[in-house]
């Protein structure tokens, strides 16, 4: 079993700085692109930002210039530095990544809970 575990979510005023993190565990042979989505009560869910196993990111136009995802791939881990925090991007974030759980098997988009972004003055 893969899980995904989210942390770092909170309440910050707008102007101000959250990070949160992602670790995957389990039966894991590979894992290809990570990403973090997000969805606001009533919206749909969004790409926030994503990182290919090498690195490569990419940016929804919302965030660029003030959210940085990086990787560490030893730990299995993803991260969303979020900084000049705008009460637009009050939502749920989600981790999500591409896992092979064999060597021989296809890959599958496993999520985590989720973790609460609030900001708020």
């Amino acid at each position: 079993q893969v899980q995904l575990v989210e942390s770092g979510g909170g309440l910050v005023q707008p102007g101000g700085s959250l990070r949160l993190s992602c670790a995957a565990s389990g039966s894991i042979a590979s894992i290809n692109t990570m990403a973090w989505y997000r969805q606001a009560p009533g919206k749909q869910r969004d790409l926030v930002a994503a990182i290919t196993s090498g690195g490569r990111a990419n940016y929804a136009d919302s965030v660029k210039g003030r959210f940085t995802i990086s990787r560490d791939n030893a730990k299995n881990a993803v991260y969303l530095q979020m900084n000049s925090l705008k009460p637009e991007d009050t939502a749920v974030y989600y981790c999500n990544a591409d896992i092979r759980i064999h060597v021989w098997t296809a890959e599958y988009g496993y999520w985590g809970q989720g973790t609460q972004v609030t900001v708020s003055s």
